[in-house]
């Protein structure tokens, strides 16, 4: 982006508990926060109004070459997991590369408008033309200057089950995808699970990189492959560089199992990613009552110094047919299911789409301190609780200094005799 002029964000609340702040931005960066701050004379001034400036919306487990193709061929009846997969693997050969990058910039489009400003994609390498993969990596070029797109290559079919997806997902990190990715859960057998991790985990730390597997995305309490990924993790030091994302059989395990499990994930610094909108969609179909609801254990995994994020997962495609961007949403999802309630266990669902979310990318320069880029988004709401109970409106959204998108501020007319003619949702205390 071009060099632009000052901006200043004058008298907002701030997620660390802290009122009426100004945020002066200069070159893209917070250069100053505090009260009163004096406006450059070249400045343009926003008036926050006591709502809430926080760092942006963070998706760190999305499908985005999926997204967007509800209905192509068809609609997933059962609403399975599996059969979700085989509907992907029916509309593959009928992708093109263009339909591709327009879906996808639609819905970059929409993560913006929502305040959603860096976004961790698996990108399928089972189709050997890698037409997904081409795309996305045009898509992360064009959306750069205003959103933060990290590529996955994942082989949905299995590394080893499908004959040429080792091939694929190595050509796929040559073209420059960002992250190694897997599905041990999907092999054939369990053994060929372990083996898929610690093949992949050692390809990640012969180029560097970090790694991000679907793992235990099951019902099956003996899917364990989370155990052995935490195990090559710290056999190969690739410590805090590796993400085990969904972990949904963690929620079926043995208690005894788990007071083993969670140490050695902690010892390996794992993150773990919950999808909650789609793991209570997906899991438990099998069950009539009582029916598990699926996601893993969020309060237990961030007790035991996880680092624990939740992804969107999908928008409208062959697994999920609903969906706008909204990270709120996702949260507020997340805080119902894992009935984290308290005050406590709220801002920990935000922090979990956000500052979370933004570890596990491994993003630079991210947060709402002097010297972080000025990436941020102002909400009609006092404080995390409020905007997670409000799923906000996302008054301004600023990239690097940018206002990128703004939504006017929500309200409605009354007409009741004898009361107020609008009314404000915000709750003030």
């Amino acid at each position: 982006m071009q060099e632009h002029q000052p901006l200043l964000f004058r008298g907002a609340s701030l997620v660390d508990g802290r009122v009426d702040q100004d945020v002066l931005v200069r070159a893209g960066r917070i250069a100053a926060i505090g009260t009163a701050l004096a406006a450059p004379a070249d400045a343009r001034v926003i008036e926050a109004g006591g709502g809430l400036l926080a760092p942006p919306f963070v998706d760190p487990h999305f499908h985005m070459d999926a997204t967007l193709s509800y209905g192509l061929p068809r609609v997933n009846a059962s609403g399975t997991l599996l059969e979700g997969i085989a509907l992907w693997g029916e509309l593959k050969p009928e992708l093109t590369q263009q339909a591709l990058v327009d879906r996808a910039l639609q819905y970059c489009d929409w993560a913006v408008a929502k305040g959603l400003l860096a976004i961790r994609t698996h990108v399928d390498v089972c189709d050997d033309r890698l037409l997904a993969v081409e795309a996305l990596l045009q898509v992360r070029k064009t959306v750069a200057p205003y959103l933060d797109l990290q590529l996955v290559a994942f082989p949905q079919d299995g590394v080893l089950r499908s004959p040429t997806a080792l091939a694929n997902l190595k050509r796929a990190l040559d073209l420059g995808v960002d992250v190694v990715g897997g599905i041990p859960h999907f092999e054939r057998t369990m053994a060929d699970g372990a083996e898929s991790v610690r093949l992949l985990c050692e390809l990640a730390a012969e180029r560097g990189l970090r790694v991000d597997m679907h793992c235990d995305e099951s019902d099956d309490p003996l899917s364990r492959h989370v155990e052995t990924l935490a195990f090559h993790t710290h056999r190969l030091g690739l410590h805090g560089r590796v993400t085990g994302s969904h972990l949904t059989s963690m929620h079926s395990m043995d208690n005894y199992y788990v007071s083993k499990l969670l140490p050695l994930m902690r010892e390996a610094q794992l993150h773990a990613i919950a999808n909650p909108l789609i793991n209570i969609t997906l899991q438990g179909r099998h069950d009539t009552y009582p029916k598990r609801r699926g996601m893993t254990r969020v309060p237990e995994l961030m007790a035991a110094g996880i680092n624990v994020a939740f992804g969107h997962d999908c928008v409208m495609d062959p697994w999920y047919s609903l969906g706008s961007g909204d990270m709120l949403e996702v949260a507020q999802m997340g805080l119902h299911v894992a009935q984290m309630t308290s005050q406590a266990g709220m801002r920990a669902c935000f922090d979990a789409v956000t500052v979370n979310a933004a570890r596990v990318l491994g993003l630079e320069g991210y947060g709402l301190d002097v010297g972080c880029h000025a990436d941020f988004v102002l909400l009609q709401a006092r404080d995390p609780v409020e905007a997670i109970r409000l799923r906000a409106q996302r008054l301004q959204v600023v990239r690097r200094g940018r206002v990128v998108a703004q939504t006017p501020a929500a309200t409605a007319a009354l007409h009741l005799p004898g009361r107020p003619q609008s009314v404000d949702w915000t709750l003030r205390r």
